[in-house]
C-alpha cells in the first residue's frame, strides 16, 4: 500500500507537469529495476522527488542570465568592449585580425570565364563561373558548370602528393568537357582556389601548406611547400598548364562573392558549425608587423586589405558567462582559444541548452524528473534538434515532439508542456548568439574608414545616397541561413545598435550568399587578372 500510495502521489505531481494521470502511472512503474536500485540504494528515485522550483521559476532566471546582459544599453556596452579588443589585436596579435593578400574588390565590371575548385572537408568541387557584370541585374554572374566529387575516407588518407593527383586528374575530366574562356596555346589557365584548411599566404595565388586536420595525410612530406606550386605541379602531370592565381578562405569567398554584385558589400559573415568574419578594413588601422614580409609594391597598390577576423577568438573577460557557460569551458580542451565562438557557433548551442535543460530537469521536473541516458553524453543534444523544435510552431509539436523522443529516448516520455519550456530556454540561446555576433558585425563597422567607398570608375551617385552608407553584409552558413528567424533577430540588434534615427536605417543589410566558394573565388582570379577592382 505504501507503494502504491507513492505512486499514486508521483502521478499527482505529473499531473501538475501536463501528463494524464495513467501516462504518470505508467511512468513510475515502468522501470522495477531502477525502483530497486534506488531501493538498495537509500534513495528516491527522481520522479518521486519533490522539486526545489518551478519550471516558470527557472525559465524566467534563464532569461535573465542569458538575455539580460544584452538587453539594450548592455549590449552597446559589450560592443564597445569588443571595439576594443579588436583594436589591439589589429596591431599585434599573430593569430587573429590577418591581413590577406587581397586588397582589391571587385569594380563590377569583370567578365568572362573562370575556372574555380572549392576543396572542404568533404568535397572537391571544379566550376567554370561566368561573370558578366553588374550592369546586368539578376544575371551579373551564373556557374556554367559544376562537378562535384567526395572525398571519401579512402581519398583522405592519401599522402602527400598522391592526393593533389587525384585533384588534378578530376580537374582535368571537368575540363575535357567543356573548357574556360579561349587562350594562346602556351598561356596557362588560371584558377581561383577556396581552401577551407590553414594556409600561411604569401601571396595572392601562393601560399605555405598547414596542416590540414579532419583526417587528412595530403601534408605528409609537404608541410611549408607553396601550395600554388603543388597543385601547379600535380596538375602538370596530366597535362594540364595551370596556374593558381589566387587562393581564399570562406569568408573571403563570401565577401567577394556578393561584392561583385553589390559595391556595397564590406562583410563575409560564416555561421554553421562555427563561426568567422572577413572585413575589408583600411591598412592604416594595422601595425606593420602583422603584415610580415611583403614587397613595397603591395603597400603601394593598397589602402585596404581584406581580413581574416578569427571572430571565434574574441570576447576574453568579456563575455556574460552563465554556470552553463562555464559548464562548457571547463570540459573543453582549449577553453581559452575561441571565447565568443562558445557562445555564438552552432557546434556549441545545442551543449549550453543541454547543461541547462538537465539543470531544469533535475530542479523542476521537466521530462518527468528523468535526464534521458542519452543527454548524459556531451554535445548530445545538438543545434539541429533546437532549430527543429523552434521551428514547430504547432500547438501540439507534430513533428518535434516524436522526433525528440525518438532521439532521446526515456521511461518519461515528453510531453507538450516539456517542449514548450525546451523550446523557450533555445529561444534564449539563439537569441543570445545572435545578438552576439550583431555586436561583433556593429563594432567593425565602427572601425574608422571602413564605411563604404566608391569606386571611381562607377557612375557617381547622388549627395544623399554617398550620406546614407548602406554596408552589406554576405553571409553563408547553417546557422544564420536556417535556424529559425536567427536572421532576423541579427538584424534586428544591427539596427538598434547602429540607431533608430531613419537616416540611419538600413545603414547595415545581411544579404545571402549562396554558392559563395565558388563564386568569390572565381572573383577573387578576376579581379587580380583586371586589376581594376576597388582598392
Amino acid at each position: 500500500m505504501v507503494t502504491l500510495r507513492k505512486a499514486m502521489l508521483a502521478a499527482l505531481k505529473s499531473l501538475v507537469r501536463g501528463r494524464s494521470f495513467l501516462e504518470a502511472l505508467f511512468a513510475f512503474w515502468i522501470s522495477p529495476a531502477v525502483l530497486k536500485e534506488h531501493h538498495v540504494n537509500g534513495t528516491t528515485p527522481p520522479a518521486l522527488r519533490p522539486s526545489s522550483r518551478t519550471v516558470e521559476d527557472f525559465m524566467n532566471e534563464a532569461e535573465e542570465l542569458l538575455m539580460g546582459p544584452l538587453d539594450g544599453d548592455r549590449l552597446r556596452s559589450f560592443s564597445s568592449r569588443l571595439k576594443l579588443q579588436f583594436r589591439e589585436r589589429m596591431q599585434s596579435h599573430p593569430e587573429s585580425m590577418l591581413p590577406s593578400y587581397n586588397h582589391l574588390l571587385p569594380s563590377g565590371r569583370e567578365t568572362g570565364q573562370f575556372l574555380a575548385l572549392d576543396v572542404g572537408g568533404s568535397t572537391l568541387r571544379v566550376a567554370l563561373v561566368e561573370l558578366r557584370s553588374r550592369e546586368k541585374p539578376g544575371s551579373e554572374c551564373s556557374i556554367v558548370r559544376i562537378d562535384s566529387f567526395k572525398i571519401t575516407p579512402e581519398l583522405k588518407l592519401l599522402k602527400g602528393m598522391a592526393f593533389f593527383d587525384w585533384m588534378a586528374s578530376r580537374i582535368k575530366d571537368v575540363l575535357s568537357e567543356g573548357a574556360a574562356q579561349e587562350r594562346e596555346p602556351d598561356s596557362p589557365l588560371p584558377m581561383g582556389l577556396a581552401w577551407s584548411f590553414p594556409v600561411e599566404q604569401t601571396s595572392l595565388g601562393g601560399g605555405l601548406l598547414l596542416g590540414m586536420g579532419k583526417g587528412f595525410l595530403a601534408t605528409e612530406g609537404l608541410l611549408g611547400q607553396d601550395l600554388g606550386a603543388i597543385i601547379e605541379s600535380a596538375c602538370e602531370k596530366v597535362g594540364l598548364n595551370v596556374q593558381l592565381g589566387a587562393i581564399v578562405n570562406d569568408g573571403s569567398a563570401t565577401l567577394l562573392s556578393q561584392a561583385y554584385i553589390h559595391e556595397s558589400t564590406r562583410f563575409g559573415l560564416i555561421l554553421g558549425t562555427g563561426t568567422n568574419i572577413a572585413v575589408h578594413l583600411p591598412v592604416s588601422a594595422f601595425g606593420r608587423t602583422k603584415f610580415g614580409k611583403r614587397p613595397d609594391s603591395w603597400f603601394d597598390s593598397a589602402s585596404h586589405v581584406i581580413v581574416n577576423t578569427e571572430l571565434g577568438m574574441f570576447g576574453k573577460d568579456i563575455l556574460p558567462m552563465t554556470r552553463w557557460d562555464k559548464l562548457l569551458s571547463a570540459a573543453h580542451p582549449r577553453p581559452e582559444f575561441q571565447p565568443l565562438e562558445h557562445f555564438v557557433a552552432g557546434f556549441y548551442l545545442g551543449e549550453i541548452c543541454r547543461f541547462a535543460l538537465i539543470e531544469a530537469i533535475e530542479e523542476t521536473g521537466l521530462l518527468g524528473g528523468v535526464v534521458p541516458p542519452s543527454l548524459e553524453k556531451p554535445y548530445s543534444l545538438d543545434t539541429a534538434t533546437l532549430s527543429m523544435i523552434e521551428a514547430d510552431q504547432t500547438p501540439t509539436f507534430d513533428t518535434a515532439l516524436a522526433y525528440f523522443a525518438a532521439t532521446h529516448p526515456s521511461t518519461v516520455k515528453p510531453t507538450v508542456s516539456d517542449l514548450t519550456a525546451i523550446r523557450t530556454l533555445a529561444s534564449f540561446i539563439s537569441r543570445r548568439s545572435a545578438a552576439i555576433l550583431a555586436a561583433s558585425v556593429f563594432s567593425l563597422w565602427e572601425t574608422p574608414g571602413m564605411r563604404l567607398r566608391h569606386h571611381p570608375l562607377l557612375v557617381a551617385e547622388t549627395a544623399a545616397e554617398h550620406a546614407l552608407e548602406r554596408t552589406k553584409v554576405a553571409f553563408n552558413g547553417s546557422v544564420i541561413e536556417h535556424y529559425p528567424a536567427y536572421q532576423a533577430h541579427c538584424q534586428r540588434y544591427i539596427d538598434a545598435l547602429v540607431g533608430g534615427q531613419s537616416r540611419h536605417r538600413g545603414a547595415i543589410e545581411l544579404v545571402p550568399a549562396l554558392e559563395s566558394s565558388i563564386l568569390g573565388a572565381a572573383v577573387a582570379l578576376a579581379c587580380t587578372e583586371g586589376e581594376q577592382g576597388v582598392q
